[in-house]
């Protein structure tokens, strides 16, 4: 479990794709010197395991579901990713819950800079937005990030300097993809909605205290 608080950018070493998924090189630059074999780790949002400790460089395996799924297996060699490491119980929760697993792919459509911020629109498949409303929480490349506004395939958030500057979207440019995670609540609701369709019966405020959204 993250919270999509980024705390380090991490270039690429290498990639390796192979039958099956990948192997993945990240240069930690002795950030973590504590890391540990096992440990859980987001990679542009997605969760991966340190799978070996090389000095700074620490080996990654990748799934063929990663592969798929993520952006994953299109880096580049010294191209720089968003890294997090696992919440810790009693730890401060500084954005939202973020499992770590990535429910799609999104396209940057439009940056807008101002003075105090930036913002960026995403495209995403309709299903993936179908999950998110207007101020609630998206995870972007494993980022935490509030939603300003959503509509059927697109939807924008809003970036303030420091986000863009230790982050991979203040170098991302327009038709770039990113990873997205849809906050939990979404996806539990549209269960719950769906279920109930399927039923042909109405969501009642009974059965949203008993799912523990009331």
């Amino acid at each position: 479990m993250f919270t999509g608080i980024i705390e380090h950018l991490a270039p690429v070493k290498k990639l390796l794709v192979k039958a099956g998924g990948g192997e993945l090189f990240l240069d930690m630059n002795r950030f973590y010197e504590d890391l540990k074999q096992g440990e859980s780790i987001a990679v542009n949002g997605a969760c991966l395991t340190v799978k070996e400790i090389q000095g700074q460089v620490i080996r990654f395996d990748i799934s063929p579901e990663t592969m798929k799924r993520t952006t994953l297996g299109t880096l580049r060699s010294a191209e720089m990713v968003n890294i997090e490491r696992a919440l810790k119980v009693g730890d401060r929760l500084g954005g939202h819950f973020v499992s770590g697993h990535v429910d799609g792919l999104g396209i940057i459509k439009e940056k807008k800079q101002s003075i105090d911020q930036c913002t960026i629109s995403f495209s995403a498949n309709k299903n993936l937005t179908d999950m998110m409303i207007e101020k609630g929480s998206v995870a972007v490349d494993g980022i935490s990030l509030t939603i300003v506004d959503v509509t059927d395939g697109i939807f924008s958030v809003a970036l303030i300097p420091y986000t863009l500057a230790l982050t991979t979207l203040g170098f991302k440019n327009v038709g770039d993809q990113v990873n997205i995670e849809v906050d939990m609540m979404g996806k539990w609701m549209k269960k719950l909605f769906m279920s109930t369709q399927q039923k042909k019966v109405g969501i009642t405020q009974e059965q949203l205290e008993r799912q523990g959204f009331l």
